[in-house]
């Protein structure tokens, strides 16, 4: 499971999607979000299917990693699942039983809440699969740029965010090799009682704290060897600059967009 995890993760590549403006991914994702979170209805949830395909195809990352994108958030998922299936109750009743009630609107209301999350997780993640960590940067930098006039610390707060985003698949590294030591030295970490099995995590989340300080500790260094002093007075050595492609994909996701709220007024 730990080694499913791909938040973060990024894959070099050169298609449509890898090439567009990383300001442009950002607007997108916004827009892709708005989208999904517009939709009232399964046609209009559709739509969102739809878009998210078209990309993943342009973008050459395979449908896989997709599928892999989901399964940590499964139990997530689930658990939203049970919660929307037995404490909505409108429509008709299904199945009933003491407490229990299931209806058809909570059925409904069960796989779109689902639906939703797993095409939320798969949109977004598409975003750090197809940008690097330091282009990244630049583009939030860049959007945030306008709040310098307030003394808005924006490249901080970027290179804070991105920093975080790569150093996930790091420690989802070292978390596993954490946890295969700790099985190679007997421990028992998938039976038992989930209390017993939380007691097992100890040894497991002690030392990946250490590590993660560990880590820190030698960034902070490298970067001050390196004189690093934040975004004052700093160059680039790529420049961000928008395509015709680019201003093609925010009118093809502003299409998508109307498409779902027509959708919703027409599809009810």
């Amino acid at each position: 499971m730990i080694k499913d995890i791909t938040i973060g993760q990024f894959f070099p590549g050169k298609s449509v999607i890898h090439r567009l403006d990383p300001r442009i991914k950002l607007l997108l994702t916004v827009i892709y979000i708005v989208m999904l979170f517009s939709a009232k209805t399964f046609a209009g949830l559709a739509a969102g299917v739809a878009f998210l395909l078209v990309s993943f195809l342009l973008s050459g990352i395979p449908i896989k990693m997709m599928l892999k994108s989901i399964k940590p958030i499964l139990p997530i998922i689930i658990f939203t699942g049970i919660l929307n299936l037995f404490f909505i109750s409108t429509g008709e009743v299904i199945f009933s039983w003491k407490f229990i009630t299931v209806t058809t609107g909570g059925v409904r209301t069960m796989v779109f809440m689902a639906s939703r999350i797993i095409l939320l997780i798969c949109g977004t993640s598409l975003l750090t699969y197809t940008t690097s960590p330091i282009t990244l940067t630049d583009a939030i930098e860049r959007i945030l740029s306008p709040l310098k006039i307030i003394k808005f610390p924006a490249h901080e707060i970027a290179m804070m965010m991105t920093i975080a985003l790569r150093f996930i698949p790091t420690l989802i590294e070292e978390t596993d090799k954490i946890m295969s030591a700790q099985k190679a030295r007997g421990a028992d970490m998938e039976t038992g009682s989930l209390i017993k099995r939380a007691k097992a995590l100890i040894p497991i989340l002690i030392p990946l704290f250490v590590s993660a300080f560990r880590r820190a500790e030698e960034l902070a260094l490298a970067m001050e060897c390196r004189c690093y002093r934040g975004g004052e007075g700093r160059t680039r050595l790529k420049q961000l600059k928008t395509a015709p492609r680019d201003y093609v994909a925010v009118v093809l996701a502003l299409a998508f967009l109307a498409a779902v709220i027509f959708l919703n007024r027409v599809w009810i």
